[in-house]
């Protein structure tokens, strides 16, 4: 009978042949310390996960009076719960911050959003990934008090000199999407727009008006509140869209579920997708290829804001210097039939 080989975890002289570096070099990357290039930082952390490399975290932890834990929470709304693990921008976003913690040796642990505070100033960890700050988001101050590094996903609407965020480019995902409308024969494009207080409705609002702008094509756009019912408020915001004389050509929604919400409004007026209207939205929703007629969606790239929000983090914890703090993620347009006109 022949015995198999137990697993040993490859070297950092493995990862530095493979990536053609040195074992210093290696150590830095993985650490986020160093004064190295984003090509060759990028370099290793390639060939680390291709040999299936972990750093063994906990030790070294010890040593500088760390925790090895890494925390990634969403914004809370006092008590309303909030699924974001039922989304799938969120779901994709923790997995890939997961998957990168792990890469680096860091645990990384999801914390609920409607943690009290006693638990925010006294939970033990090295830093936090905060997604969707608010105006007044209690974890974002409880965090600056307690001096705990802090990532966010989604810029601050309120900026602070020391903030450090992941973001999608809104105005290239404006103009993917917008252009391909456009493309597609669409002259009077109208937007569905929540009214929330966080930057993303904000930036994407002054992204289609300044797109509108530059084409020489009317602003059409019909806000609604994310609270208590978000579904029902965004059917009414788009049937008075519909309702308009003239109408529009297409509707643009922002939201995961905006697909299906806009889609229900136009037949709810008899409307035919994409004959009598077309129909697009920023989603990662699979089920959005499936539909009846499947539907255009903006990615706003998850899984690669997840990636960048750890790698800053662990520079800002390891107080690696000349880090840019603000780095912009680019949109993938995900064409479908509901904006292909017969």
């Amino acid at each position: 009978m022949t015995i198999p080989r137990v697993w040993q975890r490859p070297t950092l002289g493995a990862v530095a042949e493979r990536a053609g570096v040195s074992t210093a070099t290696v150590s830095n990357a993985l650490n986020g310390t160093g004064r190295l290039s984003e090509a060759t930082r990028q370099r290793v952390l390639t060939a680390a996960r291709e040999l299936g490399h972990a750093q063994a975290s906990t030790a070294r932890a010890v040593a500088r009076g760390s925790t090895g834990v890494l925390g990634l929470t969403t914004t809370a709304y006092g008590d309303l719960p909030v699924s974001y693990t039922e989304i799938p921008y969120y779901a994709q976003l923790t997995l890939s911050a997961m998957a990168a913690a792990h890469e680096r040796g860091y645990m990384l642990m999801v914390m609920p959003n409607s943690l009290s505070p006693w638990m925010w100033l006294n939970m033990p960890m090295d830093g936090v990934i905060h997604v969707d700050p608010r105006t007044d988001d209690p974890v974002r101050s409880l965090l600056r008090e307690r001096g705990v590094p802090m990532v966010t996903d989604g810029r601050p609407l309120l900026p602070h000199w020391n903030d450090a965020w992941v973001d999608t480019d809104h105005d290239a995902a404006m103009s993917l999407l917008l252009g391909h409308l456009a493309e597609s024969g669409a002259r009077r494009i109208a937007l569905s727009q929540p009214i929330h207080d966080d930057a993303y409705s904000q930036l994407i609002g002054r992204a289609y008006t300044s797109w509108c702008a530059e084409h020489d094509m009317p602003a059409l756009v019909e806000e609604y509140s994310v609270l208590p019912d978000y579904f029902t408020a965004e059917r009414e915001a788009v049937g008075r869209l519909l309702d308009r004389d003239p109408r529009p050509d297409a509707v643009v929604g922002v939201y995961s579920d905006s697909g299906h919400n806009i889609l229900a409004a136009a037949r709810h007026r008899g409307l035919r997708v994409p004959r009598d209207l077309l129909v697009a939205c920023a989603s990662e929703d699979p089920d959005y290829a499936t539909t009846n007629p499947s539907i255009t969606a903006l990615s706003l790239s998850p899984d690669q804001v997840g990636v960048e929000a750890v790698d800053l983090l662990i520079s800002l914890i390891n107080a690696r210097g000349g880090v840019n703090r603000n780095r912009i993620v680019q949109p993938v347009l995900i064409p479908r039939r509901s904006t292909r006109k017969p």
